[in-house]
């Protein structure tokens, strides 16, 4: 596998890595004039030219790491693993949610880290974290810096300085267990370099948020991640054998695979903490057989009741694919206008034809043994028509599964043209899901609607399980100039409300970050928060680990 760029200053990135143009987008990468046309008319937006300042402008303080703590952290590392120039610090200032963007772009880098330090080992993870705490500096872990809630904040209540702890040098294969279908990593691996170096072996893990290209396996066991085969093959936390943590009061080894009754589990405690509690160094992950097999196709139903039913149907028999993606009517719309092509032209001519031009576009997919693959997908696609659905064969699927990781590159030209476009994502059960996705919709909808237009708000569901579902949704509006922080926060405000009061997670699989803090209370319960800082208190006392994000204040 070629080596993946990085991660742009002020974005995502101009291209995806080995792919051509995204749906909605001509080959230089901007939007093609029906997308254009289209979002013109929903949105009354006037296209115009926003691009970010130049990277050479972007603000940035004078580091303020005290020489003492300077200098011994070159004496635990190395010269060469501390760093204070420019575009290191500019590199982990932050994550890549919109507010993080709109900040970068408008030239703000007040995020930005003192220094980066880059340890190696665990041992020179514990010790630095040890001396951050003498010497009163903050410690934000750092992985593949794709962060969309705020997780790589580092607000500190005391302004004390902040290190960001790149995990960069740890990202090798440490032991590979086939017996035992397990493998030992380090925490700075991405995806891509896992699934090869497990890929000579026969091997996948499996796990595919769209974040695959950038994101970290620490990152992914920090904020619980999920990926878009997680119905299939679980969440990360699904497929956490165990990990060490490295804290300023000490390292945990926690997990007993393959499986103990030792009390409560207290891996749990480290998977979603964000970094508040230290820095994972290793991960014993579970992996599993490359699949002999992938199918991938494309479904529709009239309507996006009709399609829950089903889901929940499928759900309830133990029926539901690997990959399962249903967008709502708007979703569907949206990208059936926006895509290029003549395929996308015969797709909406056939959906009309059956009475499905309205309709809620379905991605399933498949993976596995050849005789169980073609056993589930009859028994599914039993159901599937019974519920109403039409199956769409599988060039809309492959379509789709080429083009999974690009929208955060689509956001980036979106914000260049002056649109605000952002996500949120939250989870229900099949009961609730109905009406968290209608409130969350019209909350979005009254707080972003201007000049007579609406926003438009696309949802789709796209992890399903035996008591409910995620619901994610991607909004985009016409900017606000003037005040372009404040509408995303009076909207993303009215939405988290919205969701929480009718039954909805604060995340699914985001994490809490910054962006959700405020929240946590309502879903863990003041208890629930006092147990969390007991904790905290005990393995960071000087609250030197990654303050800001996760506990609210």
């Amino acid at each position: 596998m070629p080596e993946q760029p990085e991660l742009t200053i002020q974005g995502w990135g101009p291209t995806p890595a080995g792919a051509a143009a995204q749906d909605g987008e001509g080959l230089d990468g901007t939007l093609t004039k029906a997308a254009r046309r289209h979002l013109a008319r929903e949105l009354g937006w006037t296209p115009r030219a926003t691009p970010p300042v130049p990277v050479d402008e972007i603000r940035l303080a004078p580091s303020r790491l005290p020489e003492a703590a300077h200098t011994a952290l070159v004496e635990l590392l190395g010269a060469d693993n501390v760093r204070t120039d420019r575009e290191s610090r500019l590199r982990r200032a932050g994550g890549k949610s919109y507010l993080d963007l709109l900040r970068r772009r408008g030239g703000d880098a007040s995020d930005a880290p003192c220094a980066v330090v880059l340890p190696g080992t665990t041992e020179e993870t514990a010790a630095l974290l040890a001396l951050c705490s003498e010497h009163g500096v903050v410690v934000v872990p750092f992985g593949g810096g794709t962060s969309v809630v705020g997780g790589l904040a580092g607000v500190d209540p005391d302004d004390r300085p902040a290190v960001a702890v790149d995990l960069g040098r740890m990202a090798s294969v440490q032991v590979l267990d086939v017996p035992s279908s397990m493998v030992t990593v380090g925490p700075g691996m991405r995806g891509p370099a896992l699934e090869q170096a497990l890929g000579r072996e026969g091997l996948t893990f499996g796990h595919l948020p769209q974040s695959f290209e950038f994101a970290t396996l620490g990152g992914y066991a920090a904020t619980r991640s999920a990926g878009q085969a997680s119905t299939g093959v679980g969440r990360f936390d699904d497929l956490v054998a165990g990990l060490t943590l490295a804290t300023p009061s000490g390292v945990l080894e926690l997990g007993h695979p393959p499986a103990s009754a030792a009390g409560p589990d207290l891996l749990g405690l480290a998977l979603g903490s964000e970094g508040t509690l230290g820095v994972i160094t290793e991960l014993k992950l579970r992996v599993r057989p490359k699949p002999a097999v992938t199918s991938y196709e494309g479904w529709s139903f009239r309507t996006w009741p009709q399609g829950l039913a089903t889901l929940q149907n499928l759900a309830r028999h133990d029926l539901l694919p690997d990959v399962v993606r249903l967008s709502d009517a708007d979703e569907t719309r949206a990208n059936l206008v926006m895509a290029a092509g003549t395929g996308a032209a015969l797709l909406r001519g056939s959906l009309r034809a059956r009475g499905h031009g309205e309709g809620c576009m379905l991605i399933l997919g498949w993976e596995g043994l050849p005789d169980l693959v073609r056993a589930r997908k009859r028994a599914a696609s039993s159901l599937l028509r019974d519920g109403g659905a039409v199956r769409l064969g599988r060039r809309v699927a492959e379509s789709w599964r080429s083009h999974r990781f690009g929208a955060p590159y689509t956001r980036d030209r979106l914000m260049d043209s002056g649109l605000l476009v952002e996500t949120l994502e939250t989870a229900a059960t099949w009961s609730a899901l109905p009406t968290v996705y209608d409130a969350t919709r019209r909350a979005l909808r009254e707080s972003l609607g201007r000049r007579g237009h609406e926003p438009l708000v696309m949802s789709h569901v796209s992890h399903g399980y035996a008591t409910g579902a995620s619901l994610y949704l991607t909004v985009l509006a016409d900017r606000d100039d003037a005040l372009p922080i404040q509408q995303w926060l009076t909207a993303k405000r009215a939405a988290t409300d919205a969701l929480l009061a009718a039954g909805g997670t604060l995340t699914h699989h985001h994490a809490v970050g910054a962006d959700h803090r405020p929240w946590l209370e309502r879903e863990v319960g003041p208890l629930g928060v006092e147990v969390l800082r007991a904790v905290k208190q005990r393995l960071d006392p000087a609250g030197i680990c990654n303050p800001g994000v996760l506990l609210p204040d």
